[in-house]
């Protein structure tokens, strides 16, 4: 527990994350003993949930739901925010498991949490970056600023998963009111905050590609994510 005396989740999905997944929890264990963490299992077919299983002999701050399949990662995430409210955490931080998003800024998350509902970490802002090249960097920025600019929504950022919730500021908000799916609940999560008239705060990160494993996001995404911003924006303009 935090001097503050904050009860802190950090949240992740994993579906086939055997190869990064120790290393994810040992540098968060590293930077911040003091929070709890909270993992999703899609039963990895390579097994992800044997080793955080092992993990849990060494670490007590860990708790493991496995679903039976793969059952998407806005399910995921809604689960972990009901998981947060139900067992009284005053923040919930949710982060990839690919070591995409730097552990140490953590920390970062839990100072502006204490001022503002809503923490986004932006690799579009002054001193943020985003590590990925070639056709993923364009269409990663690109696809940010066309959010921005069909939403009118105060951010430069709207796909990161790098993302921190006060529970207790966010009173009238759940992430059940998102309804996108896939890759767009990202999205339209900042689309239900901004909607409810929270302010969002965008705090600089350094996004670095994944090292190890596979993507998992397929490029038919794209087209959904396209036709969701059309469906955002007709809901903004009633």
């Amino acid at each position: 527990m935090r001097l503050d005396k904050k009860k802190i989740l950090i949240f992740t999905a994993t579906y086939n994350e055997k190869e990064n997944i120790e290393n994810l929890i040992h540098s968060i264990n590293n930077t911040n003993p003091e929070v709890d963490i909270f993992i999703i299992d899609d039963k990895s077919p390579d097994n992800t949930y044997y080793i955080i299983k092992d993990l849990q002999k060494k670490y007590n701050n860990i708790s493991l739901k496995i679903r039976s399949s793969k059952s998407g990662l806005d399910t995921a995430h809604k689960e972990a925010y009901e998981y947060a409210i139900l067992n009284n955490y005053d923040y919930l931080i949710t982060m990839d498991a690919d070591l995409s998003h730097d552990p140490k800024e953590i920390n970062n998350f839990i100072h502006y949490l204490g001022e503002f509902p809503f923490v986004i970490g932006s690799r579009y802002i002054e001193g943020g970056s985003c590590l990925m090249s070639g056709r993923r960097l364009i269409m990663s920025k690109f696809g940010n600023k066309l959010i921005k600019k069909v939403l009118k929504i105060s951010s430069n950022e709207f796909t990161t998963s790098y993302r921190g919730f006060n529970i207790s500021k966010l009173r009238n908000f759940h992430l059940n009111d998102v309804k996108n799916k896939g890759y767009s609940f990202f999205m339209g999560t900042l689309f239900e905050i901004d909607k409810l008239g929270y302010e969002i705060k965008e705090i600089p990160i350094i996004f670095k590609d994944r090292q190890k494993g596979l993507s998992k996001i397929p490029k038919v995404e794209i087209l959904r994510t396209i036709k969701n911003l059309f469906i955002l924006f007709l809901k903004k303009s009633k």
